[in-house]
């Protein structure tokens, strides 16, 4: 199928009383109909939404027909989550991740002419600002503590996970956890910091075993973010924890907490900083 590229028209968030409002239609109304559904951040439509979508699918006279989902997702992640079709009539649907999108566009543009690189330049301008990706000039760094346990169920404790894996698993939001990837993330235990990893990294999973052989091999409710780590970066004096809760979990500029005495003081001189 080659498609008449004059006669294709693309239609933004177009109004259906039935079938709700999508977010781009890409058509020639004769050969190919898409619908694309994108959505910020790990998030993915929902099946009444992919239902309603397949309703007006199903009554275009286009030939082949697709719903295309968009979101930072990998492909594996969408393809535990969406259904590979949708009634009525079975229709197709696939997922990109953001990322994906953003290098075909990269790809695109050495072929491209003057004005179409200015385009793609300004799309890969907004993609950059849709994608969750970490502040990379912060020097702020997330201090959690490690327990000398194991999680439910796994076979090493919650520090043998960041020694032996190079590896850190938590909430994606909620209850005080980041909502974005930290630039730095730091591990104390014994009392005392530990180390101070760059986060090199990360993945959103609900199976923590896909990353971590010695976690159960069971699907969660929620996401959860996987952090890869960086070499330990171990402080040159003793710092001890000070006045934190016991699992408290606190923000601190990285230099604070290479000069400070305590995390708590580094806490501390963060704050009166900002």
């Amino acid at each position: 199928m080659v498609p008449d590229t004059d006669a294709v028209t693309v239609m933004n968030q177009k109004y259906d009383a039935d079938t709700g409002i999508t977010d781009i239609e890409v058509s020639d109304y004769k050969n190919f109909h898409i619908i694309f559904e994108a959505k910020r951040g790990w998030l993915l439509p929902g099946a009444d939404q992919l239902t309603k979508y397949s309703v007006r699918l199903a009554a275009s006279p286009a030939t082949f027909k697709q719903i295309v989902t968009l979101s930072e997702c990998t492909q594996a992640y969408a393809r535990s989550y969406l259904p590979f079709t949708v009634a009525p009539n079975g229709i197709p649907i696939s997922h990109l991740s953001f990322r994906e999108v953003y290098q075909m566009a990269i790809d695109t543009r050495a072929a491209s002419n003057h004005e179409q690189k200015h385009l793609l330049a300004e799309f890969c301008d907004y993609l950059r600002e849709v994608m969750t990706m970490q502040k990379k000039d912060s020097n702020m760094v997330y201090v959690v503590a490690l327990g000398t346990q194991k999680p439910d169920g796994c076979g090493i404790t919650w520090i043998d996970i960041v020694k032996q894996h190079n590896k850190y698993f938590c909430p994606v939001g909620g209850n005080g956890w980041p909502k974005e990837p930290p630039n730095y993330i730091a591990f104390r235990y014994y009392g005392q910091l530990q180390s101070i990893h760059h986060i090199e990294g990360y993945t959103v999973s609900r199976n923590m075993h896909d990353e971590i052989p010695e976690m159960p091999d069971e699907v969660w409710d929620n996401d959860c973010y996987i952090y890869k780590l960086g070499p330990a970066i171990i402080p040159g004096k003793t710092v001890k924890t000070g006045k934190i809760y016991r699992n408290g979990r606190v923000w601190a500029m990285l230099d604070t907490l290479l000069t400070c005495d305590t995390i708590s003081e580094a806490r501390d001189l963060t704050q009166s900083r900002m």
